[in-house]
């Protein structure tokens, strides 16, 4: 029967029937299953009593935890690692993934203790790894429960295939992606448009892409009309870093450390290790081309050329080498002025001037799309 941390649980949560519900028949002795871990975000909207029951169904060898805070992530992260999970599954978006991952690998290093594969189920807004490593929505209900959640957990029980991933480190935090720019500063228009729709007839669809659409359309992209646009300076404080040009091909000579990798106007400088940003946007085509690199993307396009090439921009096929720079770099320093929104995981961290952003050591992550071992 799956045990349940102390976090406190969505409103509404019947913790008799999620913790208490009768044991079944004695199992057959056989070949120990992996013990999973799942950590899910206790503010999420999708994350609902229902779902919490579901999955605490499923768990018959692991535990579930309710997370509502950074603070919270960090107890659990300390349990995680005491008890020895072989695996740690996350839901609720980008930025549970980002905390949890962030915690538990932070307390393993200090403790010099074996590192988890870590995985994600898909229960948030944004759900970028989830593009990139073949989770299941969970939206579709079926007999018993959720059946994305099923299918993801019963394919780990099979031993579902994994891979090795290198993340971004910014500020202390291990993230996917991160950003300075027009992508930070729809993420904080998309949270306004979210919480006035979220309090009207179409609270339903707030938390989702009908409300970034919103923000995007009406908020963000006419405000870069108007607004000054950064003046940004990328300084490669790592291995030579080098530009890429179309098709993936590499251009000039590499940059060394010390040297200045870009510096001009720029609406946006994001960097990432996986091709996606949420809903499919494919922002970073060449991220997965160098294992050892991260791809560093700096854009001046107007709000007019977005636009007018969305659809070859969202499928990752806009190339433009004199307004969209991408870069391969393993350890950069990105410097705005004035300082600038700022975002990692799709989390607004407010406006920053100069941020250090490095690329991490490879962490175990479950892949649905690799085959699985042997």
């Amino acid at each position: 029967m799956a045990s349940r941390t102390d976090a406190p649980l969505p409103p509404g949560t019947d913790l008799e029937a999620t913790s208490s519900r009768p044991e079944g028949p004695a199992r057959s002795a056989g070949p120990a299953l992996p013990r999973i871990a799942v950590v899910v975000n206790g503010n999420a909207k999708s994350v609902t009593a229902e779902v919490i029951e579901t999955l605490d169904q499923i768990l018959d060898s692991g535990d579930l935890f309710v997370s509502r805070s950074v603070e919270e992530s960090e107890g659990i992260a300390r349990t995680l690692v005491d008890r020895g999970y072989e695996t740690i599954l996350t839901g609720g978006g980008d930025g549970t993934f980002t905390s949890v991952v962030t915690a538990v690998v932070n307390e393993a290093k200090r403790r010099n203790a074996p590192m988890p594969r870590f995985g994600l189920l898909r229960l948030g807004t944004g759900n970028s790894l989830a593009w990139v490593l073949g989770a299941s929505g969970a939206g579709e209900k079926g007999s018993g429960g959720f059946r994305g959640l099923a299918v993801d957990l019963s394919r780990l029980r099979a031993d579902a295939g994994s891979r090795w991933l290198r993340l971004v480190e910014a500020e202390g935090v291990l993230s996917p992606f991160c950003g300075f720019g027009i992508d930070a500063e729809m993420l904080k228009d998309y949270t306004r448009v979210k919480g006035l729709l979220a309090r009207g007839p179409l609270k339903r669809i707030a938390p989702g892409i009908v409300s970034y659409a919103i923000a995007a359309t009406t908020k963000t992209l006419p405000s870069y009309f108007v607004r000054r646009t950064p003046h940004c300076r990328v300084i490669n404080t790592g291995s030579d870093a080098v530009r890429v040009g179309e098709k993936g091909a590499i251009l000039g000579a590499p940059i060394r450390k010390g040297g200045v990798i870009y510096e001009g106007p720029a609406k946006l400088a994001c960097v990432a290790t996986i091709p996606y940003y949420g809903f499919g946007f494919r922002m970073f085509p060449y991220a997965e081309d160098r294992p050892d690199r991260m791809q560093l993307r700096v854009t001046n396009l107007s709000p007019v050329a977005f636009v007018s090439n969305f659809q070859t921009i969202w499928r990752g096929e806009y190339e433009n080498l004199e307004n969209t720079f991408d870069f391969f770099v393993d350890d950069i320093t990105i410097e705005m002025d004035p300082p600038t929104a700022f975002q990692i995981g799709g989390d607004v961290r407010g406006d920053r001037q100069s941020v250090r952003v490095r690329l991490t050591e490879p962490i175990r992550i479950v892949d649905f799309y690799a085959p699985p071992r042997g």
